[in-house]
């Protein structure tokens, strides 16, 4: 009996010991060692034969599980019980991020293909050096209108908007940071003004454009303005794409005197897991082929200049989406402000809610 019990210790031991070996080898390679990758993504926000794709490359299955604001992504992942490998936050979501402790640096050693990448969109305020972001996609914020309504051409500037001419022509989406930039830029303020004055100051301007406002919406302002609902709208480049592809009659227009630029970028939270599949992915997404496929098939702006290189002559030159340079040096990157400031933007536009 005494002889079975060591023996049983034995194997135990043996069972520990080879139980401990696998655990050092998974760890010190970095990876659970499961071919799974767990992205965390806005919804509808890439191309999904690019994932049929890379699984039968790598044999990594991407888990895909999908948020609708910057906020509601942060919150998810300072909660926490999250093992996320991949997500996708905006410019002043990345720096929020960091200051949170919510990210991880990027391996720079591990990555292929970085130099596709067009210089403007590297090596950001919000990110110094790419130590923890990838650009996925770009855009700006700007003005939809119908050539049914408004004359092609006549329409180029944030000023023109408070003309008598659009009373009650105009959707706005419903956006503090967003509408209240726009007054701001129109006034020729920065973007990310700090100043309690200025805030007043754009939202008794916002105020004065409460007659020409049809209404302030999310996301339907797609469908309404693809069905001529209004003449007029303000949105991000990426939602005008898909309105446009729904309208021949819409067009998007940048104001060459000052807008946002948003950038998307790739990032690993501090619960990812899988790293092996983490740089599989992020090289993948690397190569032109794979960018220049996933922008045609979402209708934003891609930051690798190889992949735009690879576009269809009509995307790649239409300046709609991708601006000249002229328009470009005037576009401001929203900053991560202090949650006191924030705090001022959301209040100052209910404030122009209610009186609209």
């Amino acid at each position: 009996m005494k002889r079975l019990v060591t023996l049983i210790g034995i194997l135990l031991g043996i069972c520990g010991l080879l139980a401990y070996s696998s655990h050092q080898l998974s760890t010190s390679s970095g990876d659970t060692g499961s071919k799974v990758l767990n992205l965390y993504n806005w919804g509808d926000y890439i191309d999904p034969t690019l994932l049929k794709k890379f699984q039968k490359e790598t044999g990594y299955h991407v888990n895909v599980e999908t948020f609708d604001s910057n906020e509601a992504m942060f919150t998810k992942l300072k909660q926490g019980g999250t093992h996320y490998d991949l997500t996708v936050p905006s410019d002043y979501m990345v720096s929020k991020l960091k200051r949170a402790h919510l990210l991880q640096p990027i391996d720079q050693s591990r990555l292929t293909g970085m130099q596709n990448y067009d210089r403007q969109f590297m090596d950001k305020s919000y990110d110094r050096g790419n130590r923890y972001s990838i650009p996925y996609f770009w855009g700006t914020l700007g003005i939809i209108y119908n050539d049914k309504f408004v004359k092609p051409g006549t329409l180029q500037h944030w000023s023109q908007l408070w003309s008598p001419r659009y009373k009650d022509q105009i959707m706005l989406i419903d956006s503090a940071r967003d509408i209240l930039g726009m007054a701001l830029a129109e006034q020729g303020k920065s973007m990310n003004t700090t100043d309690p004055g200025t805030l007043l100051a754009a939202t008794q301007k916002l105020n004065q454009l409460s007659p020409n406002v049809k209404a302030v919406v999310a996301d339907e302002i797609k469908m309404y303005m693809a069905q001529d609902e209004a003449a007029v709208a303000v949105d991000w480049s990426g939602e005008a794409a898909e309105m446009l592809s729904n309208n021949s009659h819409l067009h998007y227009v940048v104001p060459n005197e000052g807008s946002n630029l948003w950038i998307d970028n790739l990032v690993i939270p501090k619960s990812a897991q899988h790293y092996q599949a983490i740089y599989a992915f992020l090289n993948f997404m690397n190569r032109p082929e794979n960018a220049a496929q996933n922008a045609e098939y979402i209708g934003y702006a891609t930051p690798n200049s190889k992949a735009k290189a690879l576009l269809p002559a009509k995307i790649r030159n239409d300046q709609q989406f991708y601006p000249d340079e002229q328009t470009t040096k005037h576009l401001q990157i929203y900053r991560d402000l202090a949650p006191s400031i924030v705090q001022t933007y959301n209040d100052r536009y209910l404030e122009f809610k209610m009186h609209h």
